[in-house]
């Protein structure tokens, strides 16, 4: 068979955009802007479809369901475009060659080729069709190899992605009963006005910059790690992104006597990875369709606040300065919600609002606080046992609960 160079160049072209695609997904550290690439289009040609009818559905543990099986999906199939991509580039270079392949019924066809070359790309080795020229052992031992690499390289990139995963999910799990489920900035503050460590809310939001430095670093590094939700349908990476952001803009502009610096330093990290997560899905950054704080709801929040002991600024320019901090990042995390279908929490917790922590299969546990686990703000005590009755310096109520 005579060489065919425009399939050769063709097939040579697929292998080298699945491979620098590949590269560039897995190994290459870094944000890639450009606009048009393999994995990009893959993913435009199916989030959109799937997107379009989970927004079709009404906001449920069914829809969330549903947009789960998304991200995990998507990796198995862009893995499989991946591999029929190089096997029918490597297919092509076979025919645009010249090489001499017989099979057991004499010369191949086309298909017969491409069977032969993704038995060659998973090192299967059957050996029913046969190169009988240099060229074509050659493009064998070079598919075979790069099978090889290709399915090393995968077994090493899951482990990571799901690494990644978890180290996100483990903070969203723990801001539960921090600032509740959905969390909100009000709660937060809350909780840790009312607790016995003046130094917690400093370090939580320590914990949460470093939080958003490593959301950044391996969001950009796996863009496929957005697409994955929590386990929780009242709990996204997005919405504690959010809430932080929020507490932070509230401790800044609003809350009096709290350390600024770790605000100031969690509010940076936490709008810097916003901000870029926006740009690398291009989500053009747009303001929230619908106020999330407007007049009423800031002066409940305020009054919140100021119920639990916290000192607040003067409404005259604190107020300002709050709206001002809001249009840094809320433009950002609203488009990034509206592409990913995944609602922002609101500034105050609804009255029915529940922890995950005390829901279970049978139900929701009675008589916890909403604030901590001990017994609620209006349940009776319990009885004390003989030992702790006996010793008038011990407390009836460990741990200290936190009032509502």
């Amino acid at each position: 068979m005579p060489p065919l160079w425009p399939l050769a160049l063709l097939g040579a072209g697929l292998v080298g955009v699945v491979l620098w695609d590949a590269f560039e997904t897995i190994i290459l550290p870094r944000r890639v802007t450009r606009r048009i690439r393999l994995t990009r289009l893959f993913y435009l040609a199916t989030w959109r479809p799937w997107s379009a009818l989970g927004r079709r559905l009404p906001p449920s543990a069914r829809r969330e369901g549903y947009l789960s099986f998304y991200g995990p999906l998507s990796l198995i199939l862009l893995l499989g475009v991946w591999a029929i991509g190089l096997i029918f580039g490597f297919g092509l270079l076979e025919v645009g060659l010249g090489s001499q392949l017989v099979g057991p019924e004499g010369p191949v066809s086309f298909w017969t080729i491409v069977y032969a070359s993704g038995s060659n790309f998973f090192t299967l080795g059957i050996g029913d069709v046969t190169p009988r020229n240099p060229i074509g052992r050659a493009l064998v031992i070079l598919e075979a190899g790069t099978g090889l690499a290709f399915l090393a390289l995968v077994v090493g990139y899951v482990p990571v992605l799901y690494q990644a995963f978890s180290r996100r999910e483990v903070y969203v799990s723990l801001l539960d009963a921090r600032a509740g489920s959905p969390p909100s900035a009000g709660e937060l503050l809350q909780r840790y006005a009312v607790s016995d460590d003046p130094a917690a809310l400093g370090q939580i939001l320590r914990d949460w910059e470093l939080w958003a430095a490593d959301i950044l670093e391996s969001h950009l590094s796996y863009p496929l790690l957005v697409y994955y939700r929590s386990q929780h349908e009242a709990q996204s990476w997005l919405a504690a992104l959010t809430t932080i952001l929020d507490a932070s803009a509230l401790i800044l502009a609003v809350v009096d006597g709290v350390p600024r610096r770790p605000a100031e330093l969690a509010f940076a990290m936490a709008r810097h990875t916003a901000a870029d997560l926006s740009h690398l899905f291009r989500t053009a950054p747009r303001p929230p369709p619908a106020d999330r704080l407007p007049a009423a709801d800031l002066v409940r929040l305020r009054a919140a606040l100021e119920g639990v002991g916290l000192h607040l600024h003067e409404r005259t320019g604190a107020d300002e300065r709050l709206r001002k901090l809001r249009g840094l990042y809320e433009p950002y995390v609203s488009a990034l919600a509206d592409y990913l279908l995944m609602p922002l929490p609101a500034w105050l917790p609804s009255a029915e609002a529940v922890d995950a922590w005390q829901v279970t299969a049978w139900g929701v546990a009675e008589g916890l606080s909403s604030r901590w686990p001990g017994p609620a703000p209006d349940a009776a005590p319990a009885e004390p046992p003989p030992s702790a009755a006996a010793d008038s310096s011990a407390s009836t109520e460990y741990p200290p609960r936190m009032h509502s």
